[in-house]
């Protein structure tokens, strides 16, 4: 699909506009579309918002990423549904891309080339690029917030970034860059590199990837939560708390919650339904303190 008709094609079919229930007296009632947005690198998004024109504080919910190009071409619209709903049930328009050249976005744009590549690899593990991955990441979201903000959908001071895995490392990247919008990040299980040759607690270059950490938290300055789980294969809690360690030890700010094993593999706690009461009273703790 050339550029022209992505920026033709603002807003995408809508696939739900009913009322759908929460677990409060005065549920909010939420619709559910899928957008085209038309941004450097043409993207694909699942948008869950409170019905009405707004504007809405902005929830920005980041993926993870897939090395095999067949499994990138059959990612879902959305992986996290029903973390993204209980977000929108809070009053926030969720979008939640398809980074380039996943599901619906697998297409071939030539323009976006070369970012497709940064935001999918890291090179090899000798000597891997996890700054580069990060920040290429970030700048989607940085894309997302000026556009939404064109839109005026969204108030524009309010906005907070949800990451998982490689989302959630692209969330520490782009809080090394403070965008004013942007009040708070929660990382779920954030990292690049785990399972290496799909082997659980195999990871690339762990003192490459702690050393990146270091270096985001040397400038980040938003308010940061970063949870993990104990039976998380791709970023165990030794890995994870010396990445804590040093970014908060260079800097940045943030808090760390190390949460109980969760079914079979807990690098997914994020897109499990029974997961959402478990993690959501902690993050609306934290969000409340930093409205």
């Amino acid at each position: 699909m050339h550029r022209r008709a992505w920026r033709c094609f603002l807003i995408a079919m809508a696939v739900a506009s009913a009322s759908l229930a929460a677990a409060s007296d005065d549920p909010p009632r939420l619709q559910e579309e899928m957008w085209a947005l038309p941004l450097p690198a043409p993207t694909i998004a699942y948008v869950v918002r409170p019905i009405g024109n707004g504007p809405f504080p902005l929830a920005i919910m980041n993926h993870g990423v897939a090395l095999d190009p067949v499994q990138r071409s059959l990612f879902p619209p959305v992986e996290f549904r029903d973390a993204a709903m209980w977000f929108a049930r809070r009053g926030y328009m969720v979008v939640a891309p398809a980074g380039p050249g996943y599901g619906a976005a697998a297409l071939d744009v030539p323009e976006a080339g070369l970012f497709t590549v940064f935001f999918s690899k890291i090179g090899k593990c000798s000597n891997p690029n996890f700054r580069d991955a990060g920040l290429a990441a970030a700048q989607l979201n940085l894309w997302i917030i000026e556009y939404m903000t064109r839109l005026r959908r969204i108030v524009p001071d309010h906005v907070i970034v949800i990451g998982q895995s490689a989302g959630g490392w692209g969330s520490i990247a782009l809080s090394s860059v403070n965008p004013p919008p942007v009040k708070a990040i929660i990382a779920f299980a954030a990292g690049r590199g785990g399972r290496v040759g799909d082997r659980p607690n195999n990871n690339c270059a762990p003192d490459k990837l702690v050393e990146a950490t270091g270096a985001f938290g040397r400038t980040s300055r938003i308010p940061m939560l970063w949870i993990y789980i104990e039976n998380d294969s791709f970023f165990g809690p030794e890995l994870s708390k010396r990445m804590y360690a040093a970014f908060t030890g260079a800097g940045g700010n943030a808090e760390y919650h190390l949460f109980p094993p969760h079914g079979t593999e807990g690098h997914f706690f994020i897109g499990a339904a029974d997961a959402v009461p478990i993690w959501s009273p902690l993050v609306s703790a934290f969000l409340d303190k930093h409205k």
